[in-house]
């Protein structure tokens, strides 16, 4: 990583407050474009046809759209801040097209598989069990983000509360409400937690989970339980289920939330509020799945629908 590169993501993380996520994506971008125009000088010193040529071979390389318009997106906003440092008096990249991109629709769960899911993973007496179903619970009734879901902490949660506060991207508070069905479950998983370790060996491991601030802690290096490790739970429970694996994951269920409310009329601007979305279009997606679920139960469940 050039020092040049190396000063517009200090730019990107202090005026601009970019996520670790976004940082660390738009460090991959510069830094393969790079050493892709190695030949040309690098990126301060590459013209505007190797700029256009290292564009046009991302495509041959076999990425996506969607991943060489974000590299395009990284290297134009690179060129507009090496114009504003003085080390460049022109943009190469001034004349790169997007590349058109289908937006793919969510993936989505139906009611009566959420209920399946559900109902299958209550069946189950153990504690890692009580402890999913407070997850799974929680993040359908919420519309949660699963980071958001997994940083919750204990606090949060002791006095029952029938809304959270929570932190989203941009550092966002926005309020998220509970339904009874969350609330009990997230109830039992803190009689659970809050009960000593009969088989504990280790005394002290067993003090400082205790004492750990999550709502669902871990002994890893985080604190608490892992995106993946709620994965995979979920997948078991899924297969459990009858439920494919590869159609579920912790995402799914936020999407499942947006999905049903659409579907039972809720308005567009009440849902991108609860999800968090700062632009509606984002939220506009959903509309798509729910019109397409609503026109297969007419042509499917409706009398005077025609046949093929």
């Amino acid at each position: 990583m050039t020092p040049q590169i190396e000063a517009f993501l200090e730019m990107m993380a202090v005026e601009r407050d970019a996520s670790p996520h976004t940082l660390a994506a738009y460090g991959r971008d510069l830094t393969d474009a790079e050493q892709s125009l190695s030949g040309a000088g690098g990126l301060l010193k590459a013209d505007q046809e190797d700029v256009e040529g290292w564009y046009s071979d991302l495509s041959r390389r076999g990425l996506s759209a969607a991943t060489a318009a974000r590299r395009r997106a990284s290297v134009r906003q690179f060129y507009r801040f090496a114009m504003g440092e003085g080390w460049r008096t022109d943009d190469p990249s001034r004349r790169l097209d997007a590349p058109k991109q289908g937006r793919p629709l969510p993936k989505s769960l139906s009611r009566e598989e959420v209920d399946r899911l559900l109902s299958t993973i209550a069946e189950r007496d153990s504690a890692s069990a009580v402890r999913l179903l407070a997850l799974v619970e929680l993040t359908y009734a919420s519309g949660m983000r699963v980071s958001e879901a997994l940083g919750l902490k204990l606090s949060a949660v002791q006095r029952d509360p029938a809304y959270l506060i929570i932190t989203g991207k941009g550092n966002k508070e926005r309020l998220v409400p509970l339904n009874a069905s969350a609330r009990e479950a997230v109830k039992t998983w803190l009689e659970i937690r809050s009960q000593p370790r009969a088989k504990a060996d280790n005394k002290q491991a067993e003090a400082k989970l205790a004492a750990n601030p999550w709502l669902f802690p871990s002994t890893g290096r985080t604190g608490h339980l892992t995106p993946r490790r709620f994965a995979q739970l979920l997948d078991e429970a899924a297969a459990a289920a009858g439920i494919d694996p590869a159609r579920i994951s912790p995402h799914v269920l936020r999407h499942a939330f947006a999905t049903h409310l659409l579907e039972g009329g809720a308005d567009l601007r009440v849902v991108q509020t609860l999800l968090g979305h700062a632009d509606i279009s984002t939220t506009q997606i959903y509309t798509h799945v729910a019109t397409d679920r609503l026109s297969q139960v007419v042509h499917k469940s409706h009398p005077l629908a025609r046949k093929n």
